[in-house]
């Protein structure tokens, strides 16, 4: 267990100015050569970075200033403004004899709904047994947003476990590939933010105050047990600034959820009871131990389709079909400079939206007559409006999904490839914010990278590809599928053709992680979420690899099953994605179909490294309730003893540890082509 013991204050109001002084080296020159804002408009007003020999404070307010000498402005962001970048081998003279010992930057924030003030960071050096980590456990009071728990080795940060302190204070399943040994560094940051506050707030027991504690199960050999460890040290600050993006990414909790936690009151154990009463829910969690198999009586009737290019899922859990009908993505279909060459065929007068139930496959509704030249992406909003790319218009489209075909906006210019903020160049998919009902476009087969826009259509910021080591970053090579993460507020893409999976922070397109595996054989075709990710791979030119869909555990970037169809072969799987029952359809370009895959559940009760849990009655559940009292639950009786390995773990888990809160108010046809790049459009 991680308990922080230090004081954080906790303040923010709309339209406050911070300057943050940043040190330059003065035994040598150095340069700036790039500027990357990593701000919004929605929070930041504007940024101005200034140089200076001397600053006026290094706290955060800018009350009297920012330099004490003369101060010279080396940058300035605001609305959303794209990153600066200079030209090659030119940089601003910084550090040493240029009269600039200090940066200071400066932040007016307009809108602080969302802004984070404060991370509480702790960090110790582990030097004892090895010990193997099977379950984790957040806690903070109203303020937290996210706490995310790591361990440190050879300066590799590995997620031990990630959650928001908002949610049922259970624990939950650690990544099980991560055990810690003498020598490993094992960290947890937490953050808070300041919203509605307006005085300080302090680390304490009431819940007024905060708190940040990081627990973890785990189990060890019998001859070394120590059943209960603590850390209390506050992390330095050098080694934080190697955390991973994703620690500092609140997770979002819907409204409706966080107001019946407000009705739980704030007692923790009431949370613990509450979900060890969910027996279901603790199924989910728990059991995962599954397999994809196809359910090849699906669809019952067959649903004549074209090309199938996207698949979607409605408000009212039905899979939505976007075809091409008898258009097909040929060799001749656009030339080299992306134009769609096949207008005179007009558009495809079939119905290019169909809505089937995922039962039987049967067809509910139609639409879409009339308006495409050349589906390939759809997704749907929280209103189950369709979001639409059409790779021939260089069009990106919100339509009604009444069946009256109403074209609610339009994004790009018909048939005019580009590469403006008002141009696509074969637009391949849409992701939406869940929320906020921003919308991400992969742009695409020319342009080849991610794009930004409002709910209204207003362009707000673009990005390419990520790495955690810039210089030898490798450029998006066809961004071909989308997907938004709602409970890690990220944005993932399918790279296609670079064979890879890279994720981002939504609000600022900041690069967190890349998923690469052999498996792919240099191919990735579409992805979807929902816990885990599922992904298709493709055909590649180079390599000689099975088509299948995969499930990967985003947290570890394991692959934890693979699926294809067993009487059929995939010939060219185009889009997926997972239904709330936990079926996985997969739309097929080559062969014109859809295919079902369902899991087969292998037996009820469930391994954790290993360690089998078996399934308890609701009657053993009530018994093991929590109390207040210290060792009033210890939750390492769930797990049996196994092959000399005791059953260790927290016994101080319901009243957070000494701190003792208080209650106290509780293509061809098997082949999509891409032309060459088209030459940069000019701005306007």
């Amino acid at each position: 267990m991680m308990k922080l013991i230090t004081r954080v204050s906790l303040m923010f109001q709309a339209d406050t100015y911070l300057c943050t002084a940043f040190p330059l080296p003065t035994s040598r020159d150095a340069y700036i050569v790039d500027f990357i804002p990593r701000a919004s408009m929605d929070t930041v007003h504007h940024m101005l970075l200034f140089g200076c020999q001397t600053p006026v404070s290094t706290s955060s307010y800018c009350v009297q200033g920012t330099c004490e000498d003369e101060a010279s402005i080396m940058y300035a962001w605001a609305r959303n403004a794209p990153p600066t970048r200079l030209p090659r081998d030119v940089g601003f003279k910084v550090g040493r004899n240029s009269g600039m010992s200090h940066l200071v930057l400066q932040i007016h924030y307009g809108d602080v709904s969302a802004f984070k003030v404060t991370n509480a960071d702790m960090a110790c050096e582990y030097t004892s047994y090895p010990i193997y980590p099977f379950a984790f456990r957040t806690h903070t009071h109203r303020l937290g947003k996210v706490v995310s728990g790591y361990r440190i080795r050879d300066g590799k940060w590995n997620l031990i476990g990630r959650q928001s302190p908002q949610l049922p204070q259970a624990f939950y399943p650690a990544n099980e590939e991560v055990n810690v040994k003498y020598g490993d560094t094992i960290a947890a940051r937490c953050v808070f933010t300041g919203e509605g506050r307006t005085s300080k707030t302090y680390i304490g027991g009431t819940s007024d105050d905060e708190m940040c504690n990081f627990y973890i199960m785990y189990y060890m050999d019998s001859k070394h047990a120590d059943p209960y460890m603590s850390c209390m040290e506050s992390g330095s600050r050098d080694l934080f600034q190697h955390i991973p993006a994703e620690a500092n990414v609140p997770i979002a909790v819907s409204p409706v959820h966080m107001n019946s936690m407000m009705h739980m009151g704030h007692s923790t154990d009431h949370q613990d009871n509450q979900l060890l009463l969910d027996k279901n829910k603790a199924e989910q969690v728990l059991d995962q131990d599954y397999h994809l198999e196809q359910v090849s009586a699906w669809p019952q009737s067959s649903l004549q389709l074209g090309q199938v290019s996207g698949l979607a899922l409605d408000s009212d859990a039905n899979l939505v079909i976007f075809h091409r009908g008898d258009h097909h993505w040929g060799e001749g279909s656009f030339n080299s400079q992306a134009r769609y060459e096949q207008r005179s065929q007009g558009p495809i007068q079939q119905s290019t939206i169909l809505v089937v139930d995922l039962s039987k496959g049967n067809i509910l509704k139609a639409s879409g007559r009339d308006m495409f030249y050349m589906p390939h992406g759809i997704t749907t909003d929280k209103e189950n409006n369709y979001w639409v790319t059409d790779v021939a218009l260089h069009q990106v489209l919100k339509v009604s999904s009444d069946g009256r075909d109403r074209l609610l906006l339009a994004l790009g210019e018909p048939f005019t490839p580009g590469s403006d903020n008002q141009h696509f160049c074969q637009p391949t998919d849409v992701a939406v914010d869940t929320e906020t009902g921003a919308i991400f476009v992969s742009d695409g087969y020319c342009n080849n990278r991610i794009l930004k826009f409002s709910a209204e259509g207003k362009y707000l910021s673009h990005w390419g590809a990520g790495s955690s080591d810039r210089k030898r970053r490798i450029p998006f090579q066809i961004p071909h599928s989308l997907v938004f993460l709602p409970d890690r507020q990220e944005v993932c893409v399918a790279d296609r053709d670079n064979g890879r999976i890279q994720c981002f922070i939504a609000q600022t397109g900041e690069f967190i992680k890349e998923i690469k595996k052999e498996e792919f054989g240099g191919q990735v075709f579409a992805i979807a979420y929902n816990g885990f990710i599922f992904a298709v791979n493709g055909e590649s030119p180079y390599r000689s690899t099975p088509l299948r869909g995969f499930v990967i555990d985003y947290s570890t970037m394991d692959i934890v099953d693979t699926f294809n169809p067993e009487k059929k072969e995939f010939k060219m799987p185009h889009d997926i994605v997972e239904s709330s029952d936990g079926s996985v359809f997969v739309g097929d370009a080559g062969s014109k179909s859809v295919f079902k895959f369902t899991s087969e559940k292998l037996h009820r009760s469930v391994k954790k490294a290993g360690i089998e849990v078996q399934e308890l009655d609701d009657n053993v559940l009530r018994s093991l309730s929590p109390g207040k009292a210290v060792g009033g639950l210890n939750l390492g009786n769930f797990f049996a003893s196994h092959k000399g390995y005791s059953r260790q773990g927290f016994d101080q888990l319901s009243t957070e540890g000494s701190d003792q809160e208080r209650n106290n108010s509780s293509d061809s046809e098997n082949e999509e082509y891409s032309a060459l790049p088209v030459p940069p459009a000019s701005s306007s």
